[in-house]
């Protein structure tokens, strides 16, 4: 695979990361309840939105959020959406993107991030569970809040 490399969230790659694919089973997941309920806490000053290209194609986005002093622990360094396109999942994409954001969060003094995901069987637990992840809770909506120790 040819070398992955990280661009802002711009006009010029939006159209291409809002039409990423999914794997079938993939749609329900796309954004965990809390997420939804939650959308108007997040302060468009805190968000760090990124796409990871290769070849000069995009083939995954990340939206983090860095907001020390959210009400929500589990908002003050996330993940708040992660989609890597179906043809490139299972080949570091997600991975790049993840670790991107940690190392943003730790240069911002965070010790850790968090993510939270809808539980069920095509959705992304496994994935981050294998790049470090640990579950510490559950929302009051029923989706796990995942954390990585930086």
């Amino acid at each position: 695979m040819a070398e992955l490399r990280l661009e802002d969230l711009s006009a010029s790659n939006i159209v291409a990361a809002n039409s990423l694919s999914l794997k079938p089973g993939q749609e329900q997941f796309i954004a965990p309840v809390t997420y939804s309920a939650e959308s108007s806490v997040v302060d468009p000053a805190t968000a760090w939105q990124r796409v990871a290209l290769l070849d000069d194609r995009v083939v995954g986005f990340i939206h983090g959020n860095f907001d020390p002093e959210n009400e929500h622990e589990e908002f003050r360094a996330c993940i708040w959406r992660i989609n890597v396109d179906a043809e490139v999942q299972g080949k570091g994409v997600g991975r790049f993107l993840a670790t991107a954001l940690a190392e943003e969060a730790k240069r911002r003094g965070f010790d850790r991030i968090t993510v939270l995901w809808e539980p069920g069987e095509e959705g992304p637990e496994a994935f981050f569970h294998r790049i470090g992840f640990t579950d510490i809770g559950e929302t009051a909506y029923g989706d796990v809040i995942g954390a990585l120790a930086l």
